[in-house]
């Protein structure tokens, strides 16, 4: 089975190996997990012995691609590639679901690219941030009195975007708790990005200690999966929880100025499908051609929410400033 998918460096599995992990499948299949698999651990356990050792590592290691090395990617982790492929085509003889690897669906490798249509999406979703961003300082003047702000905002987004492209472009321990960290940062302070708008400009010290408090909440949550326990059971519940508070937030603004700001609804609309998106994890199905999970299609989907929501913000902006001039009570 392995043989049938595109491959990036040079480890091979002797054809014995094949046919004794057939007759392995046989009882092997009763776990919903490929790598708790016996039929798993024994295909790289006698990978890495017989390619990961001697003269045959340093062949390895000297005909591996340059990219494939800068990305970490090891003998050992060559070998977990193409054993997961040899547990999937057993599985998919005996006509078994196909399971999932250390948590995550079984990819085909392009290049150094461990999970290329989730990293493709994430970079997208980068640039298309990084294009809106440049859009909205070359709109709005500086003197308008969310312009910092929402810079700010922009940047810790892009800082997401990245980690999240490296993350599924080399899922390692540093990059996975990068992606959660920095994905938990963004919704912090989209928080704070809506207190500053609601509250904070009218009264800037209520800003301030909404901000102290997010701090001290994001520096708590790392530091519990950091060096408590990484649960993510956990994670997922803080981040929908404060999700959630974002959510209910903006929807509370956009209905009191409903009347007032002609606007609102474009705020209202990317707080909708940014929610509403988000349960396409829900459907959680084997990638398609081994590439598009309900991942990927996720992040692909939240690539046009960006140009309304800085639609939005681009608007406001020159609203408030454009009050501000005038002296009138910002709402």
């Amino acid at each position: 089975m392995a043989s049938a998918f595109p491959r990036c460096t040079s480890v091979r599995l002797p054809m014995s190996v094949a046919v004794i992990l057939l007759l392995m499948s046989v009882t092997a299949v009763q776990s919903s997990q490929g790598d708790k698999e016996p039929v798993y651990r024994d295909c790289v356990k006698l990978c890495v012995q017989t390619n990961c050792t001697g003269a045959r590592l340093l062949g390895f290691e000297s005909s591996q691609p340059h990219y494939m090395a800068l990305t970490g990617w090891t003998c050992r982790d060559d070998c977990k590639y193409q054993c997961m492929w040899t547990t999937v085509g057993l599985y998919q003889a005996e006509g078994y679901r196909v399971p999932q690897f250390h948590g995550k669906w079984p990819f085909v490798r392009i290049l150094c690219f461990e999970e290329p249509a989730s990293a493709l999406a994430s970079l997208l979703n980068g640039l298309v941030c990084l294009l809106m961003m440049l859009r909205y300082r070359s709109t709005v003047p500086r003197q308008s009195p969310m312009y910092h702000t929402i810079n700010a905002f922009s940047l810790v987004s892009l800082n997401a975007w990245f980690w999240s492209t490296v993350f599924h472009t080399r899922d390692t321990f540093l990059t996975e708790k990068m992606d959660y960290f920095c994905a938990t940062a963004v919704i912090l302070y989209s928080i704070y990005l809506c207190c500053v708008r609601t509250l904070g400009l009218r009264r800037p010290a209520v800003s301030s200690i909404v901000g102290v408090l997010l701090i001290l909440a994001f520096t708590s949550h790392v530091s519990y999966l950091t060096f408590v326990r990484f649960d993510y059971g956990y994670n997922m519940a803080a981040n929908v929880s404060i999700g959630m508070v974002n959510m209910l937030w903006w929807f509370c603004w956009c209905w009191q100025n409903r009347r007032t700001l002609p606007y609102w609804w474009k705020c209202g609309l990317v707080v909708l499908l940014l929610h509403g998106l988000a349960l396409l994890e829900l459907l959680d199905f084997p990638p398609l051609l081994w590439i598009l999970d309900a991942h990927a299609v996720w992040h692909l989907s939240t690539i046009p929410v960006y140009f309304l929501f800085y639609s939005f913000l681009i608007d406001d902006s020159l609203y408030l400033l454009n009050t501000e001039k005038l002296g009138v009570k910002v709402e």
